[in-house]
Formats: C-alpha cells, sequence, structure tokens
C-alpha cells in the first residue's frame, strides 16, 4: 500500500527555483533511498514535505500521505501531523537537541504537545523509547544533558523523539554522516529493525552510496532540483543509466593519483604520550576517579609522509590531536616537532611549522570578516608585510584552486566544498611543515570529496607537506595515507603500511571496523564480478 506519494513538487524560494518536479512513490514499510551531491535538493524536499521552509518559499504540486495532501493542510493541521504521523531525524543532533533540556523531557514533550499522555505517562514512554534505541537506564538516566552523551548517542535520543508517537513516516536527513563506523552501523541496525518491528516507511536523505546499498528497497538519484533517475537500489546500481549517477559512483570509488614521498627525516616524534582527565567525584569526600584518555602512544611521522589515524569515537583521537597540536598538556612522554618539544608553551616560530584543517570549515571561520582576512590570520605567528599578505593570499587561493578575488567574499558565500579549501588555504599560507586534517571531508558529499582528496595529493606533491590524516572513514584513510595507525582506549592497537593493514588486519579490533564499513555488494558495479 503507498505510504507517501509526491507529484510534481515544486519549491522557489524569493523567486530562486530550487526543486523541478519532483515526483515519487513510498510503500508502508519500505526504506526509500534519496542520494545526490550537496545542493541537488535532497534535504530541500523533505522539508517542504514537512512544510518547515523559511519565509519567502512557494510550493507548488502534490504530496499525499496515506490520501492526505500535505501541501495543502493548514499550519494547525500539520502540527497535529508532525512528530505524530510524520517524524524527522535531522543530521545534526546537538542542534537539533535542546541543550538546557535532559533528554528525558525532551523525548517525553513530543508525546505531552500532541495530548498522548500526561507528564509522568510521557516520562515512562520516554524511557521506553530510549531504551528501545539502545540507551538503556541504568547508564542512561531521563536526567542526563545532551552535551554528557557522544555523537551516537545523542543521535539515537533524535531518533527516540522522532519515532515516541510511532509516526507512520521517518524522513531521516544524514543521519550518520559524522559518525564513526560502528557507531554507524548501530544506528543503521535500528534504523531498519524500527521499520520492520514498527511497519513505519522510511526515507533516507544521504550521500553514502555504500549505505543506501545495504538499507534502501528504492532509490532517487537527484541532481539540480530534479529526480533524474529512480528504481529499485540493485537495479540502479547495476544500470546506471543516466551520466549523473555513473559520475557519482565513479565518484565515490575514486583513488588520486598520489606518489609515495617520506623522507627518512623524522618531523614530528610522540613518545609515551599520557593524557588523564580527572572525573566528577561519585560522593562529596570521595577521590575522582581518572579517565586515561591517551595511555602511552608513541610513533614517528617523517617528512613528506602522508600518516593516518583511525578509531571509533572515544578512543582519544582528538585528545592525541589536541597534544600534538600544543594545545594540551601531557601527564607524561613527549612529543617533538623537529626535534624540540611540543606544548601550550612553545614558541610562534616551532608553531608556524604546523597547521590544521578542521571537520566543520564553517565553525572554525569568523563570518564577520572576509576570506582575504580569514586565510591570512597565521600571519599572527610570521608577521610580513602588508603588500607580501596580499600576495600570500592570491597564490593560496589559486592552489586550492579557487581565484584571488575571492578574498573579498564572506564565508557564507561559499559552498561546502569551497568552505574546505578556504580552510587548507589558510592552513597553507605561512608553508608549514605538517598539515594535521581532523575529519577534514567526512561531511561532504562523494564529489565534493573526491576533488578534495585530489588536492591534498597535489599539494602534498608540490610543496612536500606531511599530513596526519584523522578519520573514521577508512576508504579515505585507504586513498590518502602511507601508513595507517588503529587507536583503541587510548591505545595504538595497529600500525603499518596501509595496504598492509587494510589487506590483511592482524587485530581483531581492526577487523571489526573494516566489517563495519558499509560496502557496495559484490557484483553490483561493473567490474566487480
Amino acid at each position: 500500500m503507498t505510504l507517501l506519494s509526491v507529484r510534481d513538487l515544486t519549491l522557489a524560494i524569493h523567486g530562486t527555483p530550487i526543486l523541478d518536479r519532483v515526483s515519487f512513490d513510498m510503500a508502508e514499510g519500505e526504506v526509500f533511498g534519496l542520494v545526490g551531491e550537496s545542493g541537488s535538493g535532497k534535504s530541500m524536499t523533505a522539508l517542504a514535505l514537512m512544510r518547515l521552509l523559511p519565509r519567502g518559499a512557494k510550493v507548488g504540486g502534490r504530496a499525499l500521505c496515506e490520501g492526505t495532501d500535505l501541501l495543502r493542510l493548514s499550519e494547525r493541521r500539520m502540527c497535529a501531523l508532525r512528530g505524530n504521523e510524520i517524524g524527522m531525524i535531522f543530521q545534526e543532533p546537538m542542534t537539533a537537541l535542546n541543550p538546557v533540556q535532559t533528554i528525558g523531557d525532551q523525548v517525553a514533550e513530543t508525546l505531552v504537545i500532541h495530548g498522548a499522555a500526561s507528564r509522568s505517562e510521557a516520562l515512562k514512554v520516554a524511557r521506553q523509547r530510549l531504551d528501545r534505541v539502545g540507551l538503556i537506564g541504568e547508564r542512561f538516566p531521563l536526567s542526563r544533558y545532551p552535551h554528557e552523551l557522544s555523537g551516537g548517542q545523542r543521535q539515537r535520543v533524535c531518533i527516540a523523539m522522532a519515532v515516541a508517537l510511532r509516526p507512520r513516516l521517518l524522513i531521516a536527513d544524514e543521519p550518520t554522516t559524522a559518525l564513526d563506523v560502528t557507531t554507524q552501523t548501530g544506528i543503521l541496525e535500528l534504523l531498519r529493525d524500527l521499520v520492520e518491528t514498527e511497519g513505519m516507511g522510511l526515507m533516507l536523505i544521504t550521500h553514502d552510496l555504500a549505505v543506501v546499498s545495504g538499507l534502501a528497497n528504492h532509490v532517487a538519484v537527484m541532481q539540480q532540483g530534479r529526480i533524474v533517475e529512480a528504481g529499485p537500489t540493485e537495479r540502479l546500481f547495476r544500470e546506471r543509466k543516466h551520466d549523473y549517477t555513473r559520475r557519482l559512483f565513479a565518484a565515490a570509488a575514486h583513488q588520486p593519483q598520489r606518489e609515495p614521498q617520506a623522507r627518512a627525516e623524522p618531523l614530528l616524534e610522540v613518545e609515551s604520550a599520557t593524557r588523564d582527565y580527572l572525573l566528577p567525584r561519585p560522593t562529596p569526600f570521595a577521590a575522582h576517579p581518572v579517565l586515561r584518555a591517551v595511555d602511552g602512544v608513541s610513533f614517528t611521522l617523517h617528512e613528506g609522509e602522508s600518516l593516518g589515524l583511525v578509531g571509533e569515537s572515544g578512543c582519544g583521537k582528538s585528545t592525541l590531536t589536541r597534544a600534538i597540536l600544543g594545545l594540551e598538556p601531557l601527564q607524561a612522554g613527549a612529543i617533538r616537532l623537529f626535534g624540540k618539544p611540543v606544548g601550550p608553551q612553545m614558541p610562534n616560530a616551532l608553531r608556524a611549522g604546523l597547521q590544521v584543517v578542521f571537520q566543520d570549515p564553517y565553525g572554525s571561520f569568523n563570518p564577520r570578516h572576509r576570506v582575504g582576512r580569514l586565510i591570512s590570520e597565521p600571519f599572527h605567528l610570521m608577521p610580513a608585510p602588508p603588500d607580501d599578505r596580499r600576495q600570500r593570499v592570491a597564490e593560496a587561493l589559486e592552489a586550492v584552486g579557487l581565484r584571488p578575488d575571492d578574498a573579498g567574499k564572506y564565508i557564507h558565500e561559499f559552498s561546502g566544498g569551497q568552505r574546505q579549501r578556504i580552510a587548507i588555504a589558510r592552513a597553507l599560507i605561512i608553508r608549514p611543515d605538517l598539515i594535521v586534517l581532523d575529519e577534514a571531508v567526512s561531511a561532504l558529499d562523494v564529489r565534493v570529496r573526491a576533488q578534495i582528496l585530489d588536492l591534498l595529493a597535489d599539494l602534498q606533491q608540490r610543496y612536500g607537506l606531511a599530513y596526519l590524516f584523522i578519520s573514521h572513514d577508512l576508504s579515505v584513510v585507504r586513498a590518502i595515507t602511507d601508513r595507517v595507525m588503529v587507536m583503541k582506549a587510548g591505545k595504538i592497537v595497529e600500525e603499518g603500511a596501509t595496504g598492509a593493514v587494510f589487506a590483511a588486519p592482524t587485530q581483531r579490533y581492526t577487523q571489526e571496523l573494516l566489517a563495519a564499513t558499509p560496502r557496495i555488494p559484490a557484483g553490483w558495479i561493473e567490474g566487480d564480478e
């Protein structure tokens, strides 16, 4: 039976066309995948169905949900449907959750607002739904706040909120984009189980083709606000009739052309690095429990080498990275760059040899400043005359594939991939020897990710850079690194040449990480048979 039927859905915002005659059908108990690169209209399709659009939006067409046209309902009727008949899981759980409300109150809120239960009854249901998504009461009481949970745990809270009233249709917008592979597998299994046991329909919006291949019954591919190809998942993956679909698949399998150029000279040396944190006292007069986030880590990164660091959330990658950047002290051990100690008090001349590219380029820039000023920020480490600065800004922009006149624009005028190029230009401008890339491509769609990886490979060849590439995406690490380290519970449990570790991992944990990585089934793509 058809659950959702969309016909000729159009959307314009202040006269700018966004969606162009989008049509598709979803059946009850079906997983429907909507894929495409950033800006293709995937999320705007979901927001149009939910009627959560900005001012100036004009919608046309039909969207029948069990016979009711969602586009013709009053706002009052839509409020009654949202959360009740249609639930939505947003991409970033930390912004979707209220930071000053407990997780119990936030899950219960849906039931109270819709009059489905009193507050005390709603909290009981909230406990059941949180248990249902794997947040068991003994470890995750209703009194916890979002900041006390990991990214995967917060996403589970969002799922519990979305399914609290057992909606008929659940829309999941990139629910696993920034999660490590084991957490991602858990979230996808949870969604699959909810579809099977609750009988709901799931619209899965993602740019990850491997995720879609393992979960969706039908897939639609979007480009520039249109659905260019649609059909049963296996058939679409095998045939790929549209040129855009073929380009997406080619980008997903893309490997940058790079030549290993590691030299014998050590650049970064980490010896027995140890970092502890004091946890809250269990009772007023008890001693503080100690969490060992980094436990005796040692490795050497050579000049011109690309080294990967992988592991699931909470393994200690971020803590180790902050110590390498000189942002946190160690309890024991040492970190040296060019043979000189790294730490919070390291001199600017030494710090200039080490730059970083963060996961979220928009959040790492001041939106009030123009790009020229943003890129030139590292010059506080190495002062340069104004004329030289302008020249270096122009050279840095050209090096990452942008134009020199982009220096006069603001960061909001660029796409996600362009912002990441600007972040790389900022890291590059004072010609460092080592760039730390912290999940630098995890939030990018497959085509933009392929472009950024090509750019990084090209910059490494031209400037002799060394990279420390931190990522949960094993396919990215395989493509861009010479060696890889696998981290678990603060320790390096396996390391070696990237190809050797991925082909024949010796540690059980590494094997589990590789097994949890979504893959398109063998034989679905030409050349895999």
